[in-house]
């Protein structure tokens, strides 16, 4: 199993998650992050003042795969984050040893991804 963990511009998310979700990959989770890079700061105007933002804001995007899928994740990923342009982000794939499913018990690659509909009660 992999974890893929990318941090992407905040216009990136929505097409991907379209398609992890149509290419079968319904777990994604997401956290708003802020940080620097080549990118470095911008400078805005502000009420007649200038002003150097250093922090950039990204998202962190987190989903755990079986190992045989990851490059599927990750092309996905680049299909829709890469514009050419620096601060377009960053992936890394990182190993993971277990997996367990809190309210089942079960383990390993049976708790990643796939949810049968009874699973899943509406509105939750």
């Amino acid at each position: 199993m992999k974890k893929i963990e990318a941090y992407i511009r905040h216009e990136a998310f929505e097409p991907i998650r379209k398609e992890l979700l149509e290419r079968g990959f319904p777990s994604i989770s997401i956290a708003e992050y802020k940080g620097s890079g080549r990118q470095k700061g911008i400078t805005e105007h502000y009420r007649g003042s200038e002003l150097t933002i250093h922090l950039r804001p990204k998202l962190k995007l987190e989903i755990v795969v079986e190992s045989k899928d990851v490059g599927v994740v990750v092309e996905t990923i680049l299909k829709h984050a890469r514009s050419g342009r620096i601060g377009d982000g960053k992936i890394f794939v990182l190993p993971v040893e277990r997996a367990i499913r809190i309210r089942t018990g079960e383990e390993g690659e049976a708790v990643l991804q796939a949810h049968s509909a009874e699973e899943i009660p509406a509105g939750t």
